[in-house]
């Protein structure tokens, strides 16, 4: 897709059109950077905003359990004997 570099104030600015932004997920606020001459633009993640959602998820599918949990239940001899607070 091309489009054209236009003049906004005394910077340049691109169109882009809603099409890209939907799929692209960008929103209000993005984060912009240039490698090997190539402007990336991306949408600004904020680490664990969806973590509560995954987690409801892995509760659901029971995906949330413990694998070693006999472990951690059962002391060893070192546990019971050799550990001080």
């Amino acid at each position: 897709m091309k489009t054209k570099v236009i003049k906004i104030g005394n910077s340049r600015g691109i169109r882009i059109p809603k099409s890209l932004i939907d799929e692209s997920g960008l929103k209000s606020e993005v984060e912009i950077e240039v490698n090997d001459g190539q402007i990336i633009i991306k949408p600004i993640s904020k680490n664990r905003e969806s973590w509560e959602t995954e987690f409801r998820k892995m509760a659901k599918n029971k995906d949330d359990i413990l694998l070693d949990s006999e472990i951690l239940v059962e002391q060893s001899k070192w546990d019971k004997e050799e550990w001080e607070w």
